[in-house]
């Protein structure tokens, strides 16, 4: 799944961490205070320092895929190392944009709450000012977003077509494995399509969090109570970490059997089908006795995927609803003594909402891990059936058909 993509997957992912911390380190201790080099912010309109951040980061990305180009040789790492690089770098400017966004948001409900409370206080070309900067910044967003998704619709199937080669070059040895043909068609289609989607969220879950978790624990500053507990330090943090938490326990309580559940389905899928498969073409397989049987395996573990899906749902729904209004109830004492203004409280909403959405990526993405999980373990113990393991195969083999 990784080796045929990526040169040298563990090490690639420790040196890409350990790469990041160190740039993180010198930009807070040598660059931060530095300026924009190229002139770009001229052409933007954006603050020199915030312009010298993005091209600072841009050169950070672009040392490390030059080190790992040169050194691996690995056929696929022009699109697993610099399509990784420019995906996370895309994602991570996407959320400078919103970081962007978040403060123009401050800066225009002010204007409003201005210009509702005094007729003439605030111009229309300030006003109108305000929207055209806004949909600069949008259009700069939206064009990003929609190049990255295009992008990484192409790089995970270059993910997808390494396995694909790796195991399809292995087929004179592999052909008579139980289930080959399913895994790698079927599991390397469904692994790159659930990566594509997953892969990008939980990404961008990350840099989000490293973006505004600074932001809020600033605004946190505005609010220094809460309702029942009384005066907490950073209390907008405490609450969306809290909150998080709470979810993520939950859900993982109430949807701890659901993989299990979903690796077992693919197996009596699989058991089903190839009976028929094999009815086709022999007249002593796929007898109604048989089918029936087997079907009702299927039925069962439906009805078992089902049941524990029910309360899942509850759990998640109910969490899911509670924390539409929670940013609300931890602002209330701050609301009612007016200690805020509309743009702050603007501010301080978006900024718990992001936060409180990276942390709860588990909560949010379940279902889609849960299918990940099933499909990683079918191709994990696929590979070791490859290896020669033989008892692997058991852990994704198709059930036998019932003797008639």
């Amino acid at each position: 799944m990784f080796h045929s993509f990526f040169p040298n997957p563990k090490r690639f992912l420790l040196s890409a961490v350990i790469w990041a911390a160190i740039c993180i380190a010198f930009w807070h201790v040598e660059f931060k205070e530095w300026e924009d080099l190229l002139g770009i912010s001229t052409l933007t309109g954006w603050e020199p320092g915030r312009v010298w951040l993005y091209e600072y980061t841009a050169l950070c990305y672009g040392a490390f895929v030059l080190f790992w180009l040169r050194q691996s040789g690995h056929k696929w790492a022009k699109w697993s190392v610099a399509g990784s690089a420019l995906i996370v770098f895309a994602t991570w400017f996407q959320v400078q944009l919103d970081v962007m966004i978040n403060e123009w948001f401050g800066t225009f409900y002010d204007m409003v709450q201005q210009a509702l409370a005094e007729p003439g206080a605030v111009s229309a070309s300030d006003y109108y000012g305000q929207l055209a900067t806004f949909l600069k910044i949008a259009m700069v967003f939206i064009i990003t977003a929609v190049v990255i998704a295009f992008f990484t619709s192409h790089y995970v199937f270059r993910w997808r077509t390494a396995m694909n080669d790796y195991y399809v070059s292995l087929w004179p040895k592999i052909r008579h494995i139980e289930g080959a043909s399913q895994r790698i068609q079927e599991d390397t289609m469904a692994f790159a399509r659930i990566m594509e989607g997953l892969g990008s969220r939980f990404i961008d879950a990350i840099m989000t969090l490293l973006a505004f978790l600074p932001i809020l624990w600033g605004l946190s500053s505005y609010v220094t109570e809460l309702p029942v507990v009384g005066e907490v330090p950073q209390a907008l943090v405490f609450v969306a970490i809290l909150w998080s938490v709470i979810g993520t326990a939950l859900l993982g309580l109430a949807g701890w059997r659901l993989p299990g559940l979903e690796f077992r389905n693919q197996r009596v899928e699989a058991a089903f089908r190839k009976e028929l498969v094999l009815g086709e073409d022999n007249e002593d397989r796929a007898r109604p006795p048989t089918l029936t049987e087997l079907f009702s395996n299927v039925r069962k573990n439906y009805f078992r995927l089902y049941l524990n899906y029910l309360y899942f749902n509850v759990v998640r729904y109910s969490y899911l609803q509670a924390g539409v209004i929670l940013p609300y109830i931890a602002l209330g004492p701050t609301i009612i003594s007016a200690g805020v203004t509309l743009g702050v409280m603007q501010q301080i909403l978006r900024a718990f909402q992001r936060v409180e959405n990276s942390f709860q990526f588990l909560v949010m993405s379940w279902t889609t891990i849960v299918e990940l999980m099933s499909i990683y373990k079918r191709l994990a113990a696929f590979e070791r059936a490859i290896a020669g393991d033989e008892q692997a195969a058991i852990e994704f083999e198709a059930e036998k058909p019932a003797a008639i």
